[in-house]
């Protein structure tokens, strides 16, 4: 059996390669090949080409690389006419996997979604899109598989791939912890792409410079995805004067092991402050324009999933705007994490946050208990070996759903095993 596995990105790339490695468990000989990068290529993925080095946002860079894409898209197709997949298989990555899921389409593969876009979120017309172009999504996420089914796309539960990896860590020890001698660890993590790290990372900096304000002892450090962030981050610290700030590269987990509370730029890292049950607050800076064009097509009430897990009503109609807000409002209360979209500086309401849980252990703990609850419903292991029975289930013509039952079935008769 052959699948085609597509991940634009690294997040992507990583748990296409989790989905790989599970692929190859259940079935030996399946044949793995794809678009993705070094962590597939390491699960032995056969890759047409690394699409993770044009990870981009925003429209004007997506036209920049559009060339790109295109070449990218017919080496992918190529694939398809000389070894045919039995089934192609796209990890998040929305608007290049339209055009693959095109191809695939006319081409009679089934086409599955795993970790599929936040159309639910920004995009709601692409409802009609998915329902022509894809057979099949494996929802990550409880809220998105409701809603996905509502809207008449075939969708299963999976789980995220994220707490696969997290799910034997010891978060009570993360949510107990006392401040080191050292004193008190605060990460700040700018986020993994380029233009995130340039918009965000001096709203963290100065936002670690006010809470050493009220906590002198406490310690920073700049946690990032790979040593050529690193360099950047190392930069930007430098020309703005700064040097009291530590910058690491690869660790960022372990450090969530060590630290007291976070400040991070809104994004899939909120999962992992969630598995580490660590206090947080996210930010992501906009221009004006941008926050204005977001207003008229953002249903999700909040920017960070950990929010929208956490409150019974997470998709809202649109609430449109017409100017963008000169001053950053006060975080909404429902959300487990503080977060603030927003055009000026939010660096002054997050440190607010941060100094309180660093001062007032009460607040630490009503805050890591909400986390608590929160991942007692959805931290749960073993999504990609979910998400490769149901692949193989549809690339066989069989029910997906029935195969994750057998999954879950098997998964509980070993912990009932393990605890006999």
């Amino acid at each position: 059996m052959r699948v085609f596995l597509s991940a634009g990105e690294p997040s992507g790339d990583h748990h296409a390669a989790l989905l790989a490695r599970a692929l190859r468990a259940r079935r030996p000989d399946v044949e793995c090949v794809g678009l993705g990068g070094p962590q597939m290529a390491a699960e032995g993925c056969r890759l047409v080409a690394d699409m993770t080095k044009l990870a981009v946002m925003w429209f004007l860079r997506v036209i920049l690389a559009i060339h790109r894409f295109v070449d990218l898209a017919r080496r992918a197709e190529r694939s398809f006419l000389d070894h045919r997949p039995d089934v192609c298989v796209l990890v998040d990555f929305p608007g290049f996997h339209w055009w693959l899921a095109w191809r695939a389409k006319r081409h009679g593969i089934p086409v599955v979604f795993y970790c599929p876009p936040q159309i639910w979120a920004w995009a709601s017309w692409r409802k009609a899109k998915m329902r022509r172009l894809i057979d099949h999504v494996l929802a990550p996420l409880p809220f998105e598989h409701d809603w996905f089914t509502a809207e008449g796309i075939p969708s299963t539960l999976v789980g995220h791939p994220f707490f696969d990896e997290t799910a034997h860590a010891s978060p009570r020890a993360t949510a107990t912890r006392e401040p080191s001698d050292r004193g008190p660890l605060v990460l700040l993590l700018p986020g993994s792409r380029g233009q995130e790290i340039s918009a965000n990372l001096p709203s963290l900096l100065r936002g670690g410079e006010l809470v050493a304000a009220h906590v002198p002892d406490a310690r920073f450090v700049v946690a990032v995805l790979h040593e050529r962030h690193a360099e950047v981050v190392r930069g930007m610290i430098t020309g703005a004067g700064g040097s009291a700030v530590e910058v690491v590269a690869g660790k960022t987990r372990s450090l969530m092991a060590e630290a007291s509370c976070a400040m991070a730029v809104s994004g899939s890292v909120s999962l992992e402050l969630l598995a580490a049950r660590l206090p947080a607050v996210i930010l992501y800076r906009i221009g004006g324009f941008a926050y204005i064009v977001q207003s008229w097509f953002r249903h999700a009430r909040f920017i960070t999933l950990v929010n929208l897990m956490a409150v019974p009503d997470p998709i809202l109609p649109v609430r449109g705007v017409f100017s963008a807000p000169t001053v950053v409002p006060p975080a909404d209360p429902d959300a487990i994490y503080p977060e603030y979209l927003a055009v000026s500086d939010p660096a002054d309401r997050a440190a607010e946050h941060v100094v309180t849980w660093l001062t007032d252990a009460t607040a630490r703990r009503s805050v890591v208990e909400r986390l608590d609850e929160v991942a007692a419903r959805v931290a749960r292991s073993g999504s990609a070996s979910r998400a490769a029975a149901a692949v193989l289930a549809i690339a066989a013509g069989d029910d997906p759903a029935a195969a994750v039952r057998g999954v879950d079935d098997a998964m509980a008769r070993a912990t009932a095993f393990r605890a006999a």
